[in-house]
Formats: C-alpha cells, sequence, structure tokens
C-alpha cells in the first residue's frame, strides 16, 4: 500500500519464475497501463458494470480474432488463467492495437452507454483485424495460436481423483 513498486517487483519476479523474458514482461505491464487508459475513457462513455466492460472486451476479441474472450480461452485450452498471460508476442500486440484503436475512437466520437461504445469496441477490434490479416497473408499462416505459455492441459477432475485413490 504505501509503497506501489513493491507490487510491481513482484509482478516481475512471478513472470520471470514463469520463464516470460523481460522484453515480454514489459511489454505486459505497458498493456496493463493501456488496458486502464480504455477502461477510463469507457468509464466516461457511462459505461460502470464489470459485465459491460467484458461485452465490450469481447466485441474487440470477437472482431479481430473471431472469439469472444472464453471462446479463445477454450481454444489456448486454459480455464481460470489470464489470456494475455497466455498469448503469443503477435496476440498480445493485436490485442493491445485493438484496444487503444478503440480507446482512440471512443475519445474522437465520444460514444455514450453500452450500444455505442459496442460499435466502437467493433471498429477498433476491425483495426487490429486489417493488422492480422495482413500479416497472416504475408506470412501465410495464422497468428492465432492454440499454445498457452505453460504448454500444459488440464486433467480431468474424475480422472486425478481416481489416480489419487489407486496410489
Amino acid at each position: 500500500m504505501f509503497d506501489p513498486e513493491i507490487a510491481i517487483n513482484r509482478a516481475v519476479d512471478y513472470y520471470r519464475r514463469r520463464g516470460y523474458s523481460d522484453k515480454w514482461i514489459k511489454d505486459r505491464l505497458d498493456g496493463i497501463v493501456r488496458r486502464k487508459q480504455l477502461t477510463d475513457v469507457w468509464q466516461d462513455g457511462g459505461i460502470t458494470e464489470n459485465k459491460e466492460y467484458a461485452i465490450l472486451t469481447n466485441e474487440i476479441y470477437k472482431e479481430w480474432s473471431g472469439m469472444k474472450a472464453n471462446e479463445y480461452k477454450a481454444f489456448k485450452g486454459i480455464r481460470k488463467e489470464s489470456l494475455r498471460d497466455n498469448m503469443t508476442d503477435i496476440e498480445v500486440l493485436l490485442t493491445d492495437l485493438g484496444e487503444t484503436a478503440t480507446r482512440e475512437l471512443a475519445k474522437k466520437h465520444k460514444p455514450y452507454g453500452l450500444e455505442q461504445n459496442k460499435k466502437i469496441a467493433k471498429m477498433g477490434g476491425n483495426t487490429a483485424k486489417i493488422a492480422r490479416e495482413d500479416l497472416e497473408r504475408k506470412l501465410g499462416d495464422s497468428v492465432i495460436s492454440s499454445n498457452n505459455a505453460l504448454n500444459y492441459k488440464y486433467i480431468d477432475e474424475k480422472t486425478k481423483i481416481e489416480d489419487i485413490k489407486n496410489s
């Protein structure tokens, strides 16, 4: 509480222990700041409920990736973990581009309420979609990856319990 640097250092140590590079960590922390800037703009536009923030975030994700956040997590094989922490560099950059574009469009057009903000979120997500499609065309491959950062899969709870009983 008295020294926010301690919390930041904990986050850096957490990510380092999990094998993330310092560049990735810096980009992730920058992304957190940019996300906060976006939610501040949304708040100015009448968005106040967590459900509304989730809806708007899903509009951005759906537009650039074709998936809502929960679908994207399922695609990556994660449940409770942070989606962004399990994205490739390019996926994080596209997410950031979609959110930054949404923020700038919202500042310019001043939407108010959920429906107006949804239209702007879709426009911001489309900016990232165009960048994604251009890069994929040049690479000849999809930039959306099913890999997660920890490269693990969940064990079925029933199987896990039976394994414990049999040990």
